[in-house]
């Protein structure tokens, strides 16, 4: 649940030292990257890294420099500073029969500069190149030891992109991880304010003026440019804290630089710590930065009791979801701890809850604080109201020490067993001192009285190593009391006859007390290390059994097995099916039987958890009377299931160390079905794959061969038709039947080679500017035999612009939906084909009053060799509307299923519509007679 982190020493760590030094030498082979980023088009990031090349070109040793790439945009000013700077000869790339100009990176290579201008680093690369996006390009030229400049804007970030996409409605295609923003050498933030940025656009020095226009209409709003700038800013500030750290670290400075206002929230074992961390929270908020909080656990407070603990972690589970970054830390020192944490991450303010000292001596934790670290800003926080009466709300303070069980003895029989227990360790305490005491009686004529004095404290020693601290408390005053009884004269008499004694009795106590302290003390430490490594050993044996699992059912017998055997506890995975209702595992043998004894499983408490992700049952708010803890199980997508856990005894699961390592096993174990799943699912789509690569190779020489067969028996059965002398009227009507049915079957044998053309990327597009009024036409007049028998009704307006396409597949996308239209309505049926421009659409819809679509899949009828009526004596193959989809997403355009007034079923696509060429104008200078002409 949360880090647990060790003190830093004062002196620098070796082992990070060394990991500095490697990373040094990895970064000086590597190609140093310079970003210039901006909050959005048009600020001068182009400009400025053009600028600051002929800066470096005019210095007294100018580098090799080269212009890979740069985007003028139609900017005179732009353009005019790539004068006196080498250019490095674009790449030109075929692309759906156009030539497109793009990045040449293996000419950058073979010319191998110092530096190279890259612009636009979030830029998309034309199908073909060598990487897929331009930042992967400047990623290979850093390897190849090449300096880059390159520019970005903020909302080509992958972080930010929807945040970005949220505050201006348009969502951009084009990202850059954070990763490669974050790693870069050098972030130049180039800023402008909103207003002169809407003047540039008006001016036209940002886009032409068409364009323009219309950023100012939608991207280019002053609102959204102020929060972008807004957004470039923050996060050219957490870039720079970034470098702040590093340096920090690099340079071993401990002082605290108060670059930023982030929080330090120490949480304490007394009450009051939520309102710390809430009275935090709201205060970072105010402040707009981030915060921190912490726990630190001194061997005395690993001491107290499990529910107060399991409080502590609740409180900084709080602290998490209000934003937090959390830690657990074990030292010696409170105040040095937070010191030390505050300093490693540069948290200049630490927030403490109010404390009041119950004596004068007692400092507070902020005055340790203040003693040790004067740079650092105190914020007390004030007690809640409920806290104000007394107690030390938020603060460290004396722990309440009592019968608390560790992990060892919570994991057996009980309360009962174990205070049975604690009453044998204060007999055995007594009787091995009257032991001691019977059994020196007799050495006392050969033994001095110091030494005997030196075998009761090794046998309090003895006791407190296998008792505890109250067993040696009383072996302490067992043994001060024989050695006055049988040992001092007068003897067999608590009387001392000599003042030497009493001094001689206090040293032996003090002495006795304080070893049988520290030998507690080191005991109680030696078994918290030893559990710690025995959960250690845990997790990773289970870890690594469940690195080898590749099926559901050895996730849960290993995970079963681990959790009985780290936890003593019944313990069953439930699953989810294909709806998201859990189902218990149908297995065999003991996983079959794991409650038949116990507690029944609630399916219901599980599906809670489940959809909820949070914790019911057994230690939890959530009906907490059930004898079952149910933990879900989530991984990072989505949660895979419930964890249902019965243990022994209802006490183990409110400790916090088994609720931590038991919530990281649910981790692993959820990790491991996730990866399962996207085992299978990566198994099946390469099956799917392959199996569509052979259907469509099937499909294609299977269409390719029948074609010629079947053009001969149309061309045969047409001639039939007429032939003369004409056939008798049974023969006629035959030979039109023949007719009909072959131009069925050659259809169906053009669409399954149109499929298989589309899909291998064969088809190459013609487009061109013309009106849809003419593919319609031409649609209308080859469906019309399919059309006789029914009412075909068009709407188009007059004045619908011209529209960018291929005529022959947008007729074939027209053909295919009259044809169903046709196929699946009675005779008689209406049938409308529609068109209207919408914004930057154009949409052109096919609808008819028929008996509509099958409910539920209207999506699923876009797949190939699927149909609207699965037994139907309808002809075809289920190739018509996936053809469509194909086609119109060619053009960049979309098709789906959509409801109608007529009642029936009803598609509609959309083409992007564009800008349109202007109309040639006239020559004037022609001779007349050619223009009368």
């Amino acid at each position: 649940m949360f880090s647990s982190e060790k003190l830093r020493p004062g002196r620098p760590d070796p082992d990070a030292l060394l990991a500095q030094v490697q990373a040094q030498e990895r970064k000086a082979a590597r190609g140093r990257l310079r970003i210039y980023f901006g909050a959005s088009a048009g600020v001068g990031k182009t400009y400025a890294m053009l600028a600051a090349a002929h800066k470096l070109q005019a210095s007294p040793v100018p580098p090799v420099l080269l212009v890979g790439v740069v985007e003028t945009h139609g900017r005179s000013e732009t353009a005019a500073m790539l004068d006196g700077l080498p250019l490095l000869p674009m790449r030109q790339v075929a692309y759906r029969g156009k030539s497109i100009a793009e990045f040449d990176i293996d000419g950058a290579l073979a010319q191998h500069p110092v530096l190279i201008l890259i612009d636009e680093l979030a830029h998309s690369n034309a199908p073909g190149s060598r990487h897929p996006k331009r930042w992967q390009d400047v990623e290979e030229l850093l390897d190849a030891g090449i300096d880059v400049f390159t520019t970005v804007n903020v909302q080509h970030l992958e972080s930010l992109n929807d945040v970005v996409g949220g505050i201006t409605s348009v969502r951009v295609s084009e990202t850059v991880p954070d990763t490669v923003f974050d790693q870069a050498d050098e972030v130049v933030l180039v800023d402008i304010p909103a207003d002169e940025l809407l003047a540039r656009l008006k001016s036209g020095r940002v886009y032409q003026a068409a364009q323009a226009e219309r950023a100012a209409r939608n991207f280019f709003r002053k609102g959204n440019l102020i929060a972008l700038r807004e957004l470039a800013l923050r996060r050219t500030a957490d870039r720079v804290e970034g470098d702040v750290r590093a340096y920090r670290v690099e340079q071993s400075i401990d002082a605290i630089w108060k670059t930023g206002a982030a929080l330090l929230a120490c949480v304490g074992p007394r009450p009051g710590g939520e309102h710390t961390v809430r009275s935090t929270a709201r205060l970072a908020s105010q402040l707009g930065t981030a915060w921190h909080a912490i726990y630190v656990e001194t061997p005395a407070l690993q001491r107290l009791p499990a529910v107060q603990r399991e409080q502590i972690l609740q409180t900084l589970k709080l602290a998490q979801d209000l934003g937090a970054v959390t830690a657990v830390i074990s030292a010696q020192d409170i105040a040095a701890a937070a010191v030390d944490y505050a300093r490693s991450h540069n948290l200049s303010k630490l927030v403490l809850g109010r404390t009041r000292r119950n004596w004068p001596w007692q400092a507070s934790a902020g005055r340790q604080i203040t003693r040790l670290a004067g740079e650092l800003d105190l914020i007390e926080i004030g007690a809640a109201d409920q806290d104000s009466s007394g107690g030390t709300p938020g603060g460290y303070g004396k722990p309440a020490y009592g019968s608390v069980p560790d992990l060892d003895e919570a994991r057996d029989d009980g309360e009962g067993s174990y205070l049975w227990r604690r009453k044998q360790g204060y007999i055995w305490a007594a009787a091995a001192s009257l032991f001691t005491a019977l059994a020196a009686t007799p050495l006392l004529a050969w033994l001095d009285l110091a030494n005997i004095a030196m075998l009761f404290l090794l046998v309090v020693v003895l006791v407190a190593w296998r008792f505890g601290r109250g067993p040696s408390v009383l072996a302490t005053c067992v043994s001060v009391a024989c050695f006055d009884f049988f040992f001092v004269p007068p003897r067999f008499d608590f009387a001392v006859s000599d003042f030497q004694y009493l001094i001689t009795f206090v040293v032996m106590l003090v002495v006795g007390l304080f070893t049988g302290h520290l030998t507690s003390d080191l005991r109680f430490q030696a078994r918290v290390a030893s559990n710690r490594e025995a959960r250690s050993r845990a997790l990773y044996e289970f870890s690594r059994e469940l690195s080898g699992a590749l099926q559901t059912e050895q996730i849960f017998e290993i995970t079963h097995q681990a959790i009985q055997r780290a936890f003593r506890a019944r313990a069953t995975l439930i699953v989810p099916d294909e709806h998201g209702r859990l189902q218990l595992p149908r297995l065999g043998g003991a996983d079959a039987a794991t409650y038949r004894h116990g507690a029944a499983l609630d399916l219901a408490i599980a599906q809670w958890a489940f959809d909820r992700a949070e914790s019911a049952g057994l230690g939890t708010d959530t009906l907490p009377a059930s004898r079952i803890f149910y933990l879900p199980l989530v991984a990072p997508m989505r949660t895979r299931g419930v964890l249902a856990i019965e243990p022994q005894h209802r006490r183990w699961i409110l400790i916090p160390e088994q609720r931590q390592q038991l919530d990281t096993f649910a981790a692993l174990a959820a990790i491991a079905l996730e990866r399962v799943h996207y085992i299978e699912v990566a198994q099946n789509a390469l099956v799917n794959m392959e199996s569509e690569r052979l259907r469509n190779s099937l499909l294609a020489a299977l269409s390719h061969d029948l074609r010629t067969p079947l053009t001969s028996l149309v061309g045969l059965s047409e001639s039939l038709v007429i032939a003369r002398p004409p056939l008798s009227e049974a023969q006629r009507l035959t030979a039109s039947a023949l007719h009909e049915e072959a131009l069925r079957m050659s259809t169906l044998v053009a669409n399954l080679l149109d499929m298989a053309r589309i899909q291998s990327g064969e088809v190459k597009f013609n487009l061109q500017w013309q009106a849809l009024e003419e593919v319609v036409g031409s649609a209308l007049r080859a469906s019309a035999s399919q059309l006789r028998q029914h009412t075909v009704v068009t709407h188009l307006p007059a004045d619908l612009p011209l529209v960018q396409f291929d005529a022959v597949l947008i007729e074939r996308v027209l053909c295919n939906l009259l044809e169903n239209a046709a196929k699946y309505t009675p005779p008689g049926a209406q049938i409308v084909l529609a068109a209207q421009a919408r914004g930057t659409l154009l949409c052109v819809s096919v609808c008819d009053d028929g008996p509509g679509l099958p409910p539920g899949r209207e999506e699923q009828l876009f797949e190939k060799f699927t149909r609207g009526e699965r037994e139907s004596n309808k002809p075809g193959v289920g190739l018509g509307l996936a053809i469509c989809r194909a086609i119109i997403e060619a053009h960049g355009g979309k098709i789906a299923a959509v409801p109608t007034p007529l009642g029936g079923a009803g598609f509609e696509f959309t083409l992007p519509l564009g800008t349109p060429p202007l109309p040639p104008e006239p020559d004037l200078d022609a001779p007349a007679a050619t223009q009368d002409a």
